[in-house]
């Protein structure tokens, strides 16, 4: 029997369960949940990493950004919230798409 001992989406018990497997899960406390989404959300971004292809690398992207969605919750916001901070941030600071490596900055 395989041990996996982790974090999974909501409607993984019922497919386990639609393919005639027994399976056995418990639901997690607030303070275990953040820490598993935490956890998940490192290994998505390995997974990410990893992709070979486009289609991979986004299939990897929804994964994170479901966490996201997640994380964004237990910290009392929706992910729009999020979102007006990622764009207040861009406004200010700008993005990632002009592709700027900044190597060092001259001392006063």
């Amino acid at each position: 029997m395989p041990i996996y001992n982790k974090l999974v989406r909501d409607k993984i018990p019922a497919i386990i369960q639609a393919a005639g497997k027994g399976y056995r899960s418990k639901q997690l406390d607030e303070v275990e949940y953040i820490k598993e989404l935490k956890i998940k959300l490192t290994e998505e971004i390995a997974e990410y990493e990893e992709a070979q292809t486009d289609g991979q690398a986004l299939e990897e992207l929804a994964d994170v950004l479901e966490i996201m969605h997640s994380l964004a919750s237990v910290h009392g916001a929706k992910f729009d919230e999020v979102e007006a901070i990622r764009k207040k941030k861009a406004e200010e600071r700008g993005g990632f798409q002009e592709r700027v490596f900044l190597i060092d900055v001259e001392d006063e």
